[in-house]
C-alpha cells in the first residue's frame, strides 16, 4: 500500500515546525547549531514575503496522523540565458520516523509539477552538502542530476569555518 501524503504551502500556522525542522537539518547534514529565534524569524519574513520565496510541507492524509512530517524552501533566482526564474529547492527535511517511504519523492513531484504548469519557470536546482551522501543519492532517484556549477559563497551570518566530516577524527 502507497503511503499517502498531502503536500501544501506552509502558513504562519506552521512557523515553529519549520524553524524546528530547520535547525536540526543543519545539524544533521552540516553540524551547525544554528539559533531557533533567528530561524523563526526567518520563517516567519519569508512567509510574510512571497517574492523571497515559499515553503512547502507535507503532511499524511489520512487524518488520524496529524502533523507536519516534511519541508521543503523554494526561492527564486532570475536567470538572463534563458528568460525564466530558477526555483531553488532549500531547507529539505523529513522527519526521521518518515523517511525512505516516498515522501521527499512526493514534494519532489509537487513542486516538478507547479514549476512545470508556470510558463517563468524555467528549471528545478537545489543544492546539497558535500559529504551529505544520503541527500545526494535520494535527489538522484528523484530524477535530479549533478550540475556543472560549484557554488561559492560569501556568508556575513554563518561565517566561522566549519571542519569538513572527512577531516573529523
Amino acid at each position: 500500500m502507497q503511503l499517502q501524503i498531502r503536500v501544501r504551502p506552509a502558513g504562519l500556522e506552521d512557523v515553529e515546525r519549520i524553524a524546528r525542522f530547520s535547525v536540526a537539518m543543519a545539524q544533521e547534514t552540516e553540524g551547525r547549531r544554528l539559533d531557533v529565534d533567528r530561524v523563526r524569524c526567518g520563517t516567519l519574513a519569508l512567509l510574510k514575503t512571497p517574492s523571497y520565496g515559499s515553503f512547502l510541507v507535507a503532511e499524511p492524509a489520512n487524518t488520524a496522523l496529524s502533523g507536519i512530517v516534511a519541508q521543503l524552501m523554494i526561492t527564486y533566482e532570475w536567470s538572463d540565458w534563458r528568460n525564466g526564474v530558477f526555483w531553488w529547492i532549500q531547507s529539505v527535511y523529513v522527519d526521521p520516523a518518515w523517511r525512505r517511504q516516498g515522501v521527499f519523492r512526493r514534494m519532489h513531484d509537487e513542486v516538478a509539477s507547479r514549476a512545470k504548469a508556470d510558463p517563468k519557470v524555467c528549471g528545478i536546482r537545489l543544492y546539497v552538502e558535500q559529504d551529505n551522501r544520503t541527500a545526494a543519492t535520494v535527489y538522484r532517484r528523484v530524477g535530479l542530476t549533478r550540475s556543472a556549477y560549484r557554488v561559492y559563497e560569501e556568508d556575513f551570518v554563518l561565517s566561522q569555518k566549519l571542519v569538513s566530516k572527512r577531516e573529523v577524527p
